[in-house]
């Protein structure tokens, strides 16, 4: 989770021009692939969303016990930790945080042995940016709408873009 500042206008590297990110929707992104994490974040960050991203489940583990996150983003195989593991550790702990799985398989076996362990909704890849975009707001929709409270961030667009890149 390291932060860079441009040398030239102090301003943080990773931060999109004219953007205000809603402090109340924070969004974890991990996974090992660091061109796929890099997008994920840009993406959602540019979209309005406070982000961070770590390379594996282990970082992952280490940035939940720092900062309250409103969802986690995660591949599940991934070395060290991977995202059925942090879901069990997320569970063991109390903590009722949404999770959206973007993987490769879906780790149908997984689920049908742990029952408890389901993700919001998992995103096989390569997924859209709509995709990702759209799953992140239904998630964090029905997250506060459970809460009483309804808070997209400030920069949601009406309709979703028309850019259909696959990641």
């Amino acid at each position: 989770m390291t932060v860079q500042k441009n040398s030239e206008t102090g301003e943080l590297a990773d931060a999109p021009p004219n953007r205000e990110p809603n402090p109340r929707q924070r969004i974890l992104v991990v996974d090992d692939d660091p061109a796929i994490r890099s997008i994920n974040r840009e993406v959602l960050t540019y979209s309005g969303y406070v982000v961070d991203a770590v390379p594996d489940g282990e970082a992952a583990w280490d940035a939940l016990q720092l900062i309250d996150y409103d969802l986690m983003v995660t591949d599940n195989d991934m070395p060290k930790v991977t995202g059925i593991e942090l879901i069990q550790k997320l569970q063991a702990t109390g903590r009722a945080m949404p999770v959206i799985m973007a993987t490769g398989a879906s780790p149908d076996e997984e689920f049908a042995r742990h029952q408890l362990i389901q993700p919001a909704i998992t995103l096989l890849k390569p997924y859209t940016f709509d995709e990702l975009l759209t799953a992140v707001k239904m998630v964090l929709r029905a997250a506060s709408d459970s809460l009483g409270e309804m808070a997209p961030p400030p920069n949601w667009p009406a309709q979703p873009p028309t850019d259909h890149s696959r990641l």
